[in-house]
């Protein structure tokens, strides 16, 4: 138990420096991350975090205070942007798959919010659409960049700004865990790393909805 509480440790403290670099270039990988292969892709974190301090603008261009609005709902938290071409959506698509295999009131319960890495382009008209060919009742959220960097890295999660290349494509450089929290004490307790697949999640989420470790 001791060994496997340090192995959690140390794969949190990776996640911290594991970043995907995404761009629109097909003649090479779409994703270079670094930091290590996860030995589980859905750990459970030594030290629960707290959730992202964050008050952003949504997909339908209200305001949305993610600490406010998810309070006392188990809460799945992903940085990324739309206009990735792997990493992104199937990570969404996995746990929209996972989703809907629970029962109506838990999937209700559920908060799963996707704050853009890329808020330039990613304007809430641009969520609403990527977002609603994904899940419909998924979150989206776009602001300033600095304030989503920061509260990215108060998580442990690393995001850089943008850069448009010579040849006119964006890369952008992002961390690739979700991070799930409990409704029991609105912490993050739980970490999926990019590995994780929709099998993974449909397997965690039964649990992770009711606060207990997957």
């Amino acid at each position: 138990m001791h060994r496997r509480t340090l192995l959690a440790s140390a794969l949190a403290a990776a996640a911290a420096l594991s970043l995907t670099a995404c761009n629109n270039d097909d003649s090479k990988p779409a994703a270079d991350v670094s930091g290590g292969t996860a030995a589980k892709p859905i750990v459970t974190l030594d030290s629960p975090m707290e959730k992202p301090d964050l008050v952003l603008t949504d997909s339908e261009g209200k305001k949305y205070d993610l600490l406010e609005k998810t309070k006392g709902h188990p809460t799945l938290v992903y940085f990324g942007y739309t206009n990735c071409p792997d990493v992104c959506p199937l990570t969404m698509a996995n746990i929209a798959v996972a989703v809907k295999q629970l029962p109506p009131a838990e999937q209700k319960d559920l908060r799963v919010v996707f704050v853009t890495s890329d808020p330039e382009r990613d304007t809430p008209a641009a969520l609403k659409k990527w977002l609603g060919g994904i899940d419909k009742d998924f979150v989206g959220l776009t602001g300033k960049f600095d304030t989503i960097q920061a509260g990215a890295r108060s998580v442990n999660i690393g995001i850089e700004k943008p850069v448009k290349k010579k040849n006119g494509d964006v890369v952008s450089t992002h961390g690739a865990q979700v991070l799930l929290s409990s409704p029991k004490d609105d912490k993050i307790h739980w970490m999926g790393m990019q590995e994780a697949t929709s099998d993974n999640y449909t397997k965690a989420l039964p649990k992770i909805v009711k606060g207990q470790n997957p």
